[in-house]
């Protein structure tokens, strides 16, 4: 919105910063950051007025959860979206395909988990939406995105996957590119939500990620710096700077709440949206692999879960002491602040190992 008062500049006044991404995505980031700070003690005391016993703490997890965070509220993701859809609303140019389309992605999963997280609440037990209903919508919004980004991007990087690492090579996804949308985005969503289960686990992580994507969406939407890199150049995904701005204010506001001991959780509500909304600019960059490296952390998680499943269904053993694996380490004696600083830097490393893949060609 406020980009369009660079229409009243003359070229070298205040109004002429608005032109600039950079300055319009510090504006998003202190937008997002306060409003987390100025709403996140009235919204949390809301939360527990509403919620009474707060979100239902698994019987089958560990001990010291029962106790600890018993009677904790959840859907603190309202939060960081409020934060995010104002900010990105304010900042960003909204006649952007592609903000459009992260908005779309990021606050339709977060309606699946604001509708998971109240079924919860409201019962009082784990027994939220189902888990087919959850993934059935989930794959109808991830195809639609999917079709969106194809009438988006240029037909010389229309329906293709592009691969780290190895410059000018494009693989034709034809009929598949959909489906394959479908599993990058459902599958980040759901990765970040089984990730969020201690007190700042799942948010730091993200932001790491975001502000990982967030360079990637600026240097490919810019065609100096694609040249420089021999990188695809994908018009108009500068913009998706300004929403990950935003992400990060708002997942900054929150963890300020969100940090051990919790005042309040993310629940589902934010976990899939910030999944979610990391799969869609993936998805908008062409840069599908890289996710999987920078979230490489939520990549585990999930395999975490689905190997512990399958194993148990074929032996009735179990891999690993609990799933998700943070569970793991915490039933085998590491302490809760130790094993979220610890995915802390393996994010980072992560990231950083994700942002290489752009030099080394």
């Amino acid at each position: 919105m406020l980009y369009f008062l660079n229409e009243l500049s003359d070229g070298g006044d205040f109004f002429n910063l608005f032109r600039y991404i950079t300055f319009r995505a510090g504006g998003a980031f202190f937008t997002a950051l306060i409003f987390g700070f100025v709403f996140g003690k009235p919204l949390i005391n809301l939360l527990r007025r509403k919620q009474g016993k707060g979100q239902p703490i698994r019987k089958d997890g560990p001990e010291s959860h029962i106790l600890a965070k018993a009677g904790t509220p959840t859907m603190g993701g309202v939060l960081i979206l409020g934060a995010i859809l104002i900010s990105t609303l304010l900042w960003a140019r909204l006649d952007n395909g592609y903000v459009w389309m992260v908005l779309f992605v990021t606050y339709s999963f977060g309606l699946i988990g604001f509708a998971d997280d109240y079924q919860k609440v409201s019962k009082q037990n784990h027994n939220g939406v189902s888990g087919k209903i959850r993934l059935a919508i989930g794959f109808v919004i991830a195809a639609i995105a999917g079709i969106w980004v194809l009438q988006m991007q240029d037909d010389a990087l229309s329906g293709y996957l592009a691969f780290p690492v190895l410059k000018d090579t494009l693989l034709n996804l034809s009929y598949l590119y959909v489906p394959f949308v479908m599993i990058v985005i459902v599958g980040s969503a759901n990765a970040v939500n089984f990730t969020d289960g201690l007190d700042g686990l799942a948010i730091m992580p993200v932001m790491i990620a975001a502000g990982s994507f967030g360079i990637i969406a600026y240097l490919v939407g810019r065609v100096d710096f694609t040249e420089y890199l021999d990188v695809h150049y994908v018009a108009g995904t500068g913009e998706l700077t300004i929403f990950v701005a935003a992400l990060i204010g708002g997942g900054l506001g929150f963890l300020w709440y969100n940090a051990p001991p919790a005042a309040v959780f993310m629940g589902d509500t934010g976990s899939l949206a910030l999944g979610g909304a990391l799969g869609a600019i993936a998805i908008a960059t062409k840069h599908e692999i890289v996710l999987a490296i920078i979230g490489g952390l939520f990549v585990v998680e999930l395999l975490s879960v689905v190997i512990q499943v399958l194993y148990y269904k074929k032996t009735g053993k179990r891999i690993f002491l609990m799933a998700p694996i943070h569970h793991h380490f915490e039933k085998a004696g590491w302490g809760e602040s130790q094993i979220v600083i610890r995915f802390w830097i393996v994010s980072l490393i992560l990231a950083l190992i994700g942002l290489a893949t752009l030099k080394i060609r």
